[in-house]
This record gives C-alpha cells, structure tokens and sequence, in this order.
C-alpha cells in the first residue's frame, strides 16, 4: 500500500467521520419524524393532525330573525307619509280639522257649538287625563259625530322614545279613558305629542289598529306671545290657514286653553267650506 504521510491521513480520516454522521441523521429523521402542528393564531382553534379526519367546514352563523309583530290588522296609510310614517294629508281632495289637547271644560263646548252650525265633522285629538277628567266634553265629541284620536296619557312630549311596554301602556290608557265615558268608541288615529312620532310609537300604534296623523297646516296657535293680543294671534291663524290649506291637507289647532283659536274658527270655517270639502278622519 502505499503510504499516506501524516497530514493527508488526518485530512482523510476527518471527511470520513463527517460523512458517516451525515449518514446517521439523515436515517434518525426518516425513522423519527412526525408531522408537527401548526401554532394557530391568537384565539384560533389548532390545525387537525395529518391522521386526524378533516373537520367538516363551519356553517355560517344564522342571520337573525325579524322582530315578529302581533297578529293583528295594521292600518296602511292612504295619505302623503310624514315622520316615521305618519300621515300629513287625507288621501283625498278632502281637508281635515283635527284638535288637539283636549277635552277643554270652557272652549271644546264652544268650539263643538260652532261644528254643528256649520255642520262640520272634525277630528279630537284627546289627552288621556283630560278625558278621564272630563267624560261629559268625551260624550259630547262622540254625539257630535266627530273622530277620535289618541293624544296619549299626560302629553309626553319623549313617549316615543320609551320601552315598547311603556308606549303600548300610555295608549292603551288613554284608550281605556276614552271608552269609559263613551264605551264603544272608534279609535283610529293616534298624534304623537308635539308631532314627535318614532318608528316604534307608529308601528305600536299601528298594531293596535290606530293611523299615525301629522299635519300639512299648523297655524301654531298653541304659540302666543305674552306681548301678543288675543286679536293679534287670532289673525296670525287665520292668515296662516288661509295661505297654507290646499286640497288634501290636514290641519292642526288646539280646542285646550287657546280661546284665539276658536275666534279664528268663526271665520274660518265658512271660508274654508266654500273653498273645499272639510272631512272628519275616519
């Protein structure tokens, strides 16, 4: 053989020994190694192991059902819509007079007085504590042959931004308080106080089978100025209901407390019959 001198034999026995531990890791990894599992995100369920079977692919989560309603009739509206719904004109070439606030002990008489010489139908917009308080002007209103509609219990300017229990308790109190005077009582218009109307107040009110009124005129006779007379707010309303009244509309005034008022229906009756048919919501 021939002889390696000292360095080249080293150099040889070194790149042998290298190579038989190559050898040995690579069979070490062939006999050993197992799939390893991902690390899932933060929060997130682990990859499934190669011998696992596959999961079966999530469903979608359910969308949510719509909010059911009773099974009761609900009113459709006929007229030109308003907030959230409500009605602003008749449905027709029709005007309607509809008051507010009411039964007043001193101006609804009058007032009532004044419908049946013109022979007028208009429609009442009662406050249940006003109609509790005063069954006789409820009585009145119904053999006058006028509407009724829901004005809620006490005038709470925020009820339609309460619970749907707490909306559904006011009319049904004032409801309640209208039928004890006049038990079989038709109430199909409700009016939201200060015309504040919301989704829910209309659809409640709906469901109990009432249309949500609003208004096409509003003379705001309710408004008077201390500095301002009786006479001087009187022709503020008849100028306003004179400008503003087309055929359809719906007008708003007030039979509680604003004595102007009535003055202002004295002539604005005659003048508004001889323009247009006036109608009672019914």
């Amino acid at each position: 053989m021939i002889r390696l001198s000292h360095t080249r034999k080293a150099f040889a026995i070194s790149v042998a020994l290298i190579m038989t531990g190559l050898v040995g890791q690579a069979t070490a990894a062939t006999v050993t190694a197992q799939p390893t599992p991902s690390v899932a995100p933060s929060g997130a369920a682990p990859a499934p192991s190669a011998s696992a079977p596959a999961a079966a692919p999530a469903k979608p989560a359910p969308k949510p059902s719509k909010e059911r309603t009773e099974s009761v009739p609900i009113v459709k509206p006929k007229g030109r819509t308003g907030p959230a719904g409500s009605l602003l004109t008749t449905g027709s070439k029709g005007v309607a007079l509809t008051f507010d606030d009411g039964p007043d002990p001193d101006l609804t008489p009058k007032l009532l007085k004044l419908l049946a010489k013109e022979k007028v139908k208009a429609t009442f917009c009662l406050v249940g504590t006003e109609a509790r308080r005063h069954p006789d002007m409820v009585r009145a209103i119904a053999k006058g042959g006028h509407s009724f509609c829901n004005h809620s219990w006490d005038h709470d300017l925020k009820l339609g931004k309460r619970s749907h229990h707490a909306i559904r308790a006011d009319l049904e109190r004032t409801n309640a308080a209208i039928r004890a005077a006049v038990p079989d009582a038709k109430i199909r218009y409700m009016r939201a106080p200060g015309g504040n109307f919301t989704p829910a107040l209309v659809k409640i009110s709906a469901e109990m089978g009432m249309h949500s009124i609003y208004w096409k005129v509003d003379p705001r006779d309710w408004d008077q100025k201390e500095t301002e007379s009786n006479n001087s707010h009187r022709d503020k309303i008849i100028r306003s209901v004179k400008r503003n009244t087309h055929p359809g509309a719906i007008v708003l005034s007030h039979d509680y407390a604003q004595p102007a008022t009535i003055d202002a229906y004295r002539e604005l009756i005659p003048w508004l019959r001889k323009r247009f048919q006036l109608v009672a919501l019914t």
